[in-house]
């Protein structure tokens, strides 16, 4: 991991997805919405820490602050954002590897979206909070089952992501140049 922190080329790929991964599951979760026309402000509610841990879902947690930009929404809850920063740093850091791993062509029997692929599964735990709703959308008749597989979304998608990592992490060979 710190051969792809440590590279400019890998660490850039490595912030651009950790950022758009988190923003990508604030959304999902419903923390982060646009919200264009509201004046800019914060708005914190009366207990924070009483409400720090209260569950809005089987993998969700209430906000305790809005933030408003003028142009996005924030509901904050510094649970949700910390879920969705490990989900994400794990993202980046496998895709990260995986781009290490591909720009270096002695390390073969790798694909390029084995990151990407592990990360799924961790996005769609967003939908945990409205599990149903998605399923309507979609079509899709939700029987208990089909509900309860959501709550083991996320815990499934970290697994996948550290195995991912693991495996990547196999592939790179740190004393062998980057070839072009």
């Amino acid at each position: 991991m710190r051969l792809a922190i440590g590279r400019r080329d890998s660490a850039a790929v490595v912030a651009a997805v950790t950022v758009g991964y988190l923003l990508a599951y604030l959304w999902a979760t419903g923390d982060l919405s646009l919200r264009t026309g509201v004046a800019p402000g914060v708005l914190v509610i009366d207990d924070p820490l009483g409400r720090l841990f209260a569950r809005t879902g089987p993998a969700s947690f209430g906000a305790i602050a809005t933030v408003d930009t003028g142009i996005v929404r924030l509901l904050l809850s510094p649970v949700n954002v910390a879920i969705g920063a490990i989900v994400a740093g794990l993202v980046g850091i496998n895709l990260g590897m995986t781009y290490l791993a591909v720009r270096r062509p002695t390390a073969c029997g790798i694909g390029a979206g084995s990151g990407l692929l592990a990360s799924v599964p961790a996005l769609l735990s967003g939908t945990v909070c409205c599990g149903p709703v998605v399923l309507l959308a979609i079509g899709v008749q939700a029987t208990a089952v089909v509900l309860t597989a959501f709550v083991w979304l996320l815990p499934i998608g970290v697994a996948l992501l550290l195995a991912s990592l693991a495996y990547v992490a196999t592939k790179i060979d740190p004393g062998r140049p980057i070839e072009s």
